[in-house]
């Protein structure tokens, strides 16, 4: 009898100690995943930008034009000015015209702030929306000052970049406003005060980042669209964040690469005509939280993108 009841006692001590293994193990791969999922969100705070490299400005006014969506809404756009935002290269009207007619016109940038759209009322009582763009002091004087081709060149970047920024799609045809400045408040905006490409370049070691070069290539007749993955962190429930991985292996520099995250949509193209990709995701980001990276070896551009909240 006695016999019995300790044979009993090893079965009992053998199920518990299964059990505990088990227990044991479960709690690893929980301790492991903790570390994990700590480690990519350290990578993509190492990404978000420094408080100390944006300051605050204020644009002081200086003309405000009138146009309207695709959907005949109204919009009124306030062209402002602040010395804290960079000048463009200083250019004659013969060396933009040459600009204009090569083959990469996009060689000339202007730096401008585009500022987050506001709701306003127009003279005659109706609902309208304005936007604030800010560029810089001297340049803005010397698009002023009665100069058509400047002028027309920039009103068509700033359309451009609020076509691009906010997904939409304005007319244009344009008027200038004859009697105020701007349309309804000028709000301050943050800038950076230090330039960041919103793609890196990496060599095989991910801590050496080197500089871009320039690009040249043929051009192709039509661009492709890659191949991607896209994974959510953690993969059950509201993610953390997402990884999209892109495989670009006709491209040998980001410098070639455009890309533009909306809250919830990737756009990217690979310049001249190599890839072009634009996709929507299932979840809403924080687009200048998000970061990417180009690995010359691979040939991969991973883009890592903070979720917001559910």
């Amino acid at each position: 009898m006695a016999e019995k009841n300790t044979a009993g006692g090893e079965e009992m001590m053998e199920s518990d100690k299964s059990l505990l293994s088990a227990e044991m193990n479960a709690d690893m791969e929980e301790v492991l995943y903790e570390q994990m999922l700590m480690k990519a969100k350290q990578e993509i705070q190492s990404r978000l930008p420094d408080l100390q490299e944006t300051k605050q400005i204020r644009p002081q006014p200086g003309f405000c034009i009138k146009t309207r969506t695709s959907k005949n809404a109204k919009i009124f756009i306030n062209i402002c000015k602040s010395n804290q935002i960079p000048a463009p290269p200083d250019l004659s009207e013969q060396e933009l015209v040459s600009i204009l007619e090569s083959d990469d016109p996009s060689g000339y940038r202007v730096p401008m702030s585009l500022g987050e759209p506001h709701v306003e009322v127009d003279n005659s009582g109706g609902g309208c929306t304005a936007y604030d763009i800010v560029i810089n002091s001297t340049f803005f004087e010397k698009i002023k000052q009665n100069n058509e081709l400047f002028m027309e060149f920039f009103i068509t970047v700033a359309m451009e970049g609020l076509e691009n920024k906010y997904e939409m799609e304005l007319s244009r045809e344009w008027r200038m406003l004859k009697n105020r400045k701007f349309m309804g408040s000028i709000f301050d905006q943050n800038i950076r005060t230090k330039s960041k490409p919103m793609i890196q370049e990496m060599d095989t070691k991910p801590s050496q980042v080197t500089p871009t070069k320039p690009l040249i290539s043929e051009v192709e007749s039509s661009p492709v669209k890659p191949e991607y993955t896209i994974v959510a962190e953690p993969p059950e429930g509201h993610p953390s964040f997402l990884v999209a991985e892109i495989s670009l292996p006709k491209v040998s520099s980001a410098r070639s690469l455009v890309l533009d995250l909306g809250e919830d949509r990737i756009v990217l193209v690979g310049r001249p005509d190599l890839y072009h990709l634009d996709i929507f995701i299932p979840y809403n980001i924080f687009q200048e939280q998000s970061g990417a990276q180009f690995n010359k070896d691979t040939k991969v551009l991973t883009i890592t993108m903070p979720v917001q909240p559910a």
